[in-house]
């Protein structure tokens, strides 16, 4: 496993052994032994979540206030664009985002740690999406900012052209500033 720093403080990406022969290819998606080596974490992981979504589907910018959760990101199938805001207020990355595309093809995960906002858009057809999480969803604790924030301004595939907006749900489409969010 090989570990890459990804600019907001704690953020990183694996990048995973592949195994691949005549058969098709192999890789461990998670040990926990490895981890602990290579990020010097020891982090428990107590959910996985699963999504489904098609083109142009944004999901979040989601974090919980209290029962913050750790998410380490992986794409079982697909491409999305996947955004990371670090709402640590002691991290010296506070109030800055990272934006990355991630495949199915590349088999790297994300790891964000606890404290951070966390969205994707869909940019593949379709594409599923696949995180365990250092927490349990608490749904009176989660909130979300919107994905269009200008204080963050985070530089979408498809944004600044206003041709197309995402495909969002009530929850998302009706997110909180940046602004807002920090005087939590």
């Amino acid at each position: 496993m090989e570990v890459i720093a990804m600019g907001i403080q704690g953020v990183f990406l694996n990048k995973t052994d592949i195994h691949k022969d005549i058969r098709g290819s192999f890789y461990e998606s998670f040990n926990q032994k490895e981890w602990e080596a290579a990020t010097g974490l020891k982090t428990t992981f107590v959910q996985d979540n699963f999504s489904n979504s098609k083109r142009g589907v944004l999901r979040g910018l989601h974090y919980q206030i209290e029962h913050p959760q750790g998410k380490l990101v992986r794409v079982l199938c697909g491409v999305i664009f996947d955004v990371v805001v670090d709402l640590r207020k002691e991290s010296e990355t506070f109030g800055h985002w990272i934006g990355m595309h991630i495949s199915s093809h590349d088999y790297e995960q994300l790891w964000i740690p606890e404290g951070c906002a966390h969205g994707f858009y869909v940019v593949s057809e379709y594409a599923n999406v696949m995180y365990k999480t250092t927490d349990y969803r608490y749904p009176e604790h989660e909130r979300t900012i919107m994905w269009n924030d200008h204080d963050i301004d985070i530089r979408w595939p498809f944004w600044p052209s206003r041709r197309k907006e995402p495909i969002l749900s009530e929850k998302d489409s009706g997110g909180m500033s940046f602004k807002q969010a920090c005087m939590e």
